[in-house]
């Protein structure tokens, strides 16, 4: 099946900062617990976080104690509104994370939240690698919609008006589970760039969204955004009828949430 291109796919989300922002549920608790439990994040932590679109995880990270907070943002509009929305408190680069000069041994903790599969993951986890001081901590994380083990009933609905041939590298290689849910690939990655100590857990959550906000969050898929605006608006009022007429208005979801930690190992 064809990916979108990765160069594609770092601009797609920046026409509408805000409305995305307000359209995304956010990302499971489970995930700052494993930040703060296992990865040591705290006052003081050195962190860089890669692709933080519009700034989810990155006040999260703030509030958990991150200072500094260095941000590897390629899209400009959303760097533009990850600087307006944390108040200057992140030091944002605009480039893609295989081009970032990050001086070595800096940083404590180096993050992705739901954004990794834009990179290339040999080329980028080798610079994390190298900016991570001895002994310090990766995590990367996927919120993954409609890859339960149960069956979803809004997606039974909706799929057939998803018929783009081009999809998201989230949907992992031909064969293969989806590329968040691919511990295997994902853990062999990782661990043939030097990182040792790999764990992956799933964390299952649930969400909630009215027959507006359902519309809005189809609107942020990438295999979506793409389109021209007569195709995507389309697709998205037939995603509204069906909340509205088949869901009374109100769609419960499942959420799972693809966690993987590493460390660089100490000196």
């Amino acid at each position: 099946m064809p990916r979108i291109d990765r160069g594609e796919g770092r601009r797609l989300f920046g026409s509408d900062p805000a409305a995305y922002d307000r359209a995304r549920p956010g990302h499971a608790e489970r995930v700052y617990e494993v930040l703060v439990e296992r990865c040591g994040l705290g006052p003081g932590a050195r962190v860089v976080e890669v692709g933080p679109g519009t700034g989810q995880a990155t006040r999260r990270l703030l509030d958990l104690g991150a200072e500094p907070l260095v941000a590897i943002e390629p899209d400009p509009a959303l760097a533009t509104y990850l600087d307006e929305t944390t108040s200057g408190r992140v030091d944002t680069w605009v480039l893609a994370l295989e081009d970032a000069p990050l001086l070595d041994a800096t940083f404590d903790l180096a993050a992705a939240a739901s954004s990794f599969h834009w990179v290339n993951e040999e080329a980028g986890l080798a610079v994390l690698f190298s900016a991570l001081r001895p002994g310090g901590w990766l995590a990367l994380w996927w919120t993954l919609f409609g890859h339960s083990e149960e069956p979803d009933a809004f997606i039974t609905a909706t799929s057939p008006l998803l018929t783009d041939p081009d999809s998201s590298p989230t949907a992992g290689e031909e064969g293969r589970p989806a590329h968040a849910r691919d511990s295997e690939a994902r853990i062999a990655a990782l661990r043939a760039a030097g990182f040792e100590d790999t764990e992956h857990e799933v964390a299952r959550w649930e969400a909630s969204w009215d027959t507006e906000g359902i519309r809005a969050l189809y609107g942020t898929f990438s295999p979506i955004a793409r389109l021209d605006e007569a195709r995507k608006n389309e697709i998205l009022d037939e995603i509204a009828r069906i909340a509205e007429l088949d869901f009374g208005g109100r769609v419960e979801r499942t959420l799972l949430t693809s966690i993987y930690t590493a460390r660089r190992p100490p000196d």
